[in-house]
């Protein structure tokens, strides 16, 4: 619990002003009083330091602040790179599930790499690999923008998709009855989906 102006019990705090300047060591009751006297608070921001740091604010406004700092941090460190693997030949039916499956990701707020491999005699004619994902960045334009268009990495074509504002998406790849797909109409060994580190998306990328 943050301790703010009478509530700070150490006896003396090293304070800091708004705007980061430091103001020195000083008695936590005058300290309250400097504060007060210009319409501030004064709020123990590191209290294991020693003295303990007070910074001279607005707490209102700080715990504002603080709450949409956490709010953001807490929101970027649950977005994943998450891969979704296609073959030149994937069936119409597992094409549908594949997408859904995307959709449901980018609805979730994650980016998906969209990976599709190249076998044997495949590789003689890559450019159905270019066509096959121009259609998925088509049929998924009413969920997500694309951050990395289709390219060339080894013997795989891989595109990189973000989740637009919730407001614009709308899903398209469902079941019937409006019921989304559930993991026991995949092929496991064919979907192969993972979530993806930051730096496996680097070494993607300069690829």
């Amino acid at each position: 619990m943050t301790r703010v102006n009478e509530r700070i019990r150490a006896p003396r705090v090293r304070v800091v002003s708004g705007k980061g300047e430091q103001l020195g060591v000083m008695d936590t009751r005058e300290a309250v009083q400097r504060a007060k006297a210009i319409g501030f608070d004064l709020v123990e921001v590191a209290s294991n330091a020693d003295p303990p740091v007070c910074r001279v604010v607005d707490y209102g406004k700080w715990k504002y602040e603080q709450s949409k700092l956490k709010k953001t941090s807490k929101s970027k460190s649950v977005t994943r790179l998450k891969e979704v693997k296609f073959r030149v030949r994937t069936e119409q039916h597992d094409y549908n599930i594949k997408l859904g499956r995307i959709e449901s990701f980018l609805d979730e707020g994650h980016k998906v790499r969209v990976q599709l491999q190249f076998r044997g005699r495949e590789n003689a004619h890559r450019e159905l690999g270019f066509e096959k994902l121009e259609r998925v960045k088509g049929d998924l334009k009413t969920m997500g923008n694309v951050d990395q268009e289709p390219k060339l990495v080894g013997r795989n074509v891989v595109m990189v998709l973000s989740p637009l504002p919730a407001s614009k998406r709308e899903r398209k790849f469902k079941l019937s009855h409006g019921d989304l797909i559930e993991e026991d109409d995949f092929d496991e060994d064919d979907l192969d989906e993972e979530d993806l580190g930051e730096e496996e998306e680097e070494d993607a990328q300069e690829e």
